[in-house]
This record gives C-alpha cells, structure tokens and sequence, in this order.
C-alpha cells in the first residue's frame, strides 16, 4: 500500500473511530460530493468492519445546484423534499450518525442572484429545522471531514497546476487532522486533553464579559449565567463522546443575546452558500447588529442577516489560539471547517443549546427568555488574528487576560 492509500486508509479511521466513535449496530448517513467517492467507499467498507450495520450515502452535486439556481423557475427554489427532511428526522431519532463531507467550490455560485440563493438557502433551512436540533442538542453523533475538489484546490493553491494543488490540499488536510502522526488516534487522543485542560479552567472561571480588541475591532460581550464552555468531545444522550469536526482546535460557548456591544471585523474571508464575502465588519447595540460593510459579498452578507430576525445576532463565542496547526500552515483554505480553527470566530444565528445549564431540555420560548439566540441559519466567521487580545470580566468585577497577541494567556485557577 503507498503512503497515500495508507493515509486515507488512517483518515478514515479516525473520522470513523474518534470524529464518530460509531457503535457496533448503528446505522451511517454519509452526506458527500460526488468527487468524495473513493474516500465514501474506504469509509463505507471500514465502517462495516467496525460493525456498522448499515452505510447509506446521501450524494450531492454543486453543479446541479447551480443549474437550478440559473435556470429553475423562482418557485422552485421555496419548495424542499419534505421526505428529505422527514427521513432525516426519523433516522436521528433512531440514533443514526452522521457524517458529512464539506468540499464546496468557493466560487461556485458567483454568477447566481443573491436573492435567489438566499430564497434557496432558507427554504432547506426551514425545512431541515427539527433535524438540526438533533445536532446543535448532541442528541446524535456527527462528525464533519473534508477532501479536495480540483475546483476547490485551485481556490486554494492558484499557482499550481490542477493536480499538483489536490496534492497539496490533501498534504495540508492529513497535517492538520494529525493523519501525519505515527498514531493519529493517539494523537487525537491527546490533543483533546488539552483542550479539556482549557474547557475547566474556563468553566471555572465563569465570567460575565469577554472584551475584544484587535485591530478594527473592539466589542463587549455579555455572557448568559449558567453558560458552559464546551469543545474537542461532545457527549450524545447515550453517553458516548464524539468530535464533530475535523480538524478542531476551539473551545466554544454562547453569548447573552442582547449583551453584545461594538464592532468586530472579519480577519478570513467567508465561504457562504458558494458566495465569498471578503473584509467586512458588523457593528452591534444590545446585541442586534446595526450596521455592516464588506469589501465583497455585501449583498450575500445582507441576505444572510436578513434571513430572519436571529440572524441579525450572535449565537456562539469560539476561542482559537493563533498558533495552531491550522493556522500554522499559512494557508487560507476558504473553507469554515478549517479557516475556524486557524482564528478566533463568532457565529450569526443559532446558538448549541449544549452551551447553557439545561439548555437541551428547554424549549425554544424557554432558550430566548434565557438569553439564547434561535434562528434557522447557524454561520461561523473568523476574527482573530496574532493581535487580538480577549480580556475577561469574573463574577466579582475583575479584568483577568485570555488572551494577549492571539494566543492564550496563562489563566490561573
């Protein structure tokens, strides 16, 4: 077996056996592009020799998207396959995992309206909304991977040739998975440690304000009492641990809804729906964003805050030391899943009910009296740099540093 084989052949298990920790019995959803398919079946047949007991692969096709986007009629794009979205519900209350494989072309939709992307966007969200709580609640493991697309890697590596920037892509995705470790499940293993190491101390600490300040952005944010820190490993109802994504390098929480004040500016460009949204800032008054610009992609950022009310603020805090494997790299991958673990970042919309004291058992009425933004969209940014410093306010009023010029600060018990 070649060093390549060899390598998908260890990615796959340890998406498999750390990102999903899959149980003898259940059953697997793969969410994949087309070009995903030599990877889906080295993980279709691992999985099966760690006792899954059935794999089904749900194939999707950007181009067809785009298709639709072009030429269907503006109807079609308010109407869902609701069997779709009530397969899925049915199949997370049966305790099936989920994994997904994100490899979007970052251009993809560039020539599409943005109305109509956004018409399509928020008809799937609306129409995926309860099986989404079933992932933001840890009601069922889910793990989230990625492999090159040529269309992708050209985004990412434009002064390469096509196949020299898969590979290059590919080299950069087994660094910062860990797939390059002697033991990557070891490695894995020990890297989650670490981030449980900064989840207690921030538990503990329970503070009531984080300060942000960094070139462009300087912003308050409240926290909601009972708030928990959560990252690395989550915890399904059956009491097993899992890694939604891969790489992850964040430790996350949620802010208070209407407790956020000043402006933050965005340090990576945002891959949304196939649109690119490059150097924008969003200004904020109790909580509600009151302003924004972008250098591109103002009309697909506009679209997104406007996809309804909880869209308009925060929803999750992540904190991501600058020195990371990801950020190491030096690469802008124009991919959430790993341009979030090389920064700091927040998220427009939805906040994981995991993040508050009872939050999985509340219900939504009861989430926003507590101070947790509900939405149909959940869109992560980035915003940290080698600058940025986060102060913290505890309970009995002191400032104490988290972090001083993008990386963790020593906080001490």
């Amino acid at each position: 077996m070649n060093d390549f084989n060899n390598k998908l052949q260890k990615y796959a298990e340890v998406a498999l056996k750390v990102g999903l920790n899959i149980q003898q019995g259940q059953n697997l959803v793969i969410n994949a592009p087309i070009p995903a398919t030599d990877f889906v079946r080295v993980v279709a047949k691992k999985a099966y020799e760690l006792g899954v007991k059935n794999v089904h692969v749900e194939w999707a096709d950007e181009e067809m998207t785009l298709i639709k986007l072009l030429h269907a009629p503006q109807e079609a794009l308010k109407e869902f396959p609701m069997w779709k979205a009530k397969g899925y519900e049915e199949m997370a209350k049966e305790g099936t995992a989920f994994l997904s494989i994100s490899a979007a072309n970052p251009d993809l939709l560039k020539e599409a309206h943005p109305d109509r992307v956004a018409t399509m966007n928020k008809t799937s969200a609306t129409a995926m909304e309860n099986f989404k709580r079933y992932i933001q609640n840890a009601s069922v493991n889910w793990n989230i991977v990625s492999v090159p697309t040529k269309e992708w890697a050209k985004k990412v590596f434009p002064h390469h040739d096509e196949k020299e920037s898969v590979e290059k892509l590919w080299e950069n995705i087994f660094k910062v998975t860990r797939i390059d470790q002697p033991d990557p499940v070891k490695a894995w293993q020990d890297h989650l440690q670490q981030l449980k190491i900064r989840l207690d101390l921030l538990n503990n600490k329970k503070f009531k304000k984080l300060h942000f300040k960094a070139p462009g952005t300087d912003l308050t944010m409240a926290l909601p009492e009972g708030h928990i820190w959560v990252g690395g490993g989550l915890k399904t109802e059956k009491g097993f641990e899992f890694v939604p994504n891969m790489p992850t390098e964040e430790v996350f929480s949620m802010p208070l809804k209407e407790g956020v004040d000043g402006v933050v500016s965005s340090t990576k460009p945002l891959n949304y729906g196939g649109n690119l949204i490059e150097d924008f800032t969003l200004t904020f008054k109790k909580g509600r964003i009151i302003d924004f610009t972008a250098e591109k992609g103002y009309e697909t950022l506009k679209k997104l805050i406007e996809t309804d009310e909880g869209a308009h603020y925060l929803g999750e805090v992540a904190l991501v030391p600058h020195r990371s494997p990801v950020s190491d790299t030096d690469v802008i991958f124009f991919n959430t899943l790993f341009d979030e673990n090389a920064s700091n970042h927040f998220a427009l919309g939805s906040a994981y009910p995991i993040c508050i004291e009872e939050g999985t058992k509340m219900s939504k009425d009861e989430l926003q009296k507590n101070g947790v933004n509900t939405s149909l969209v959940h869109v992560d940014f980035m915003i940290g740099s080698a600058e940025m410093d986060i102060d913290g306010e505890t309970p009995d009023g002191r400032m104490e540093p988290i972090f001083r010029k993008g990386n963790w600060y020593n906080i001490e018990d």
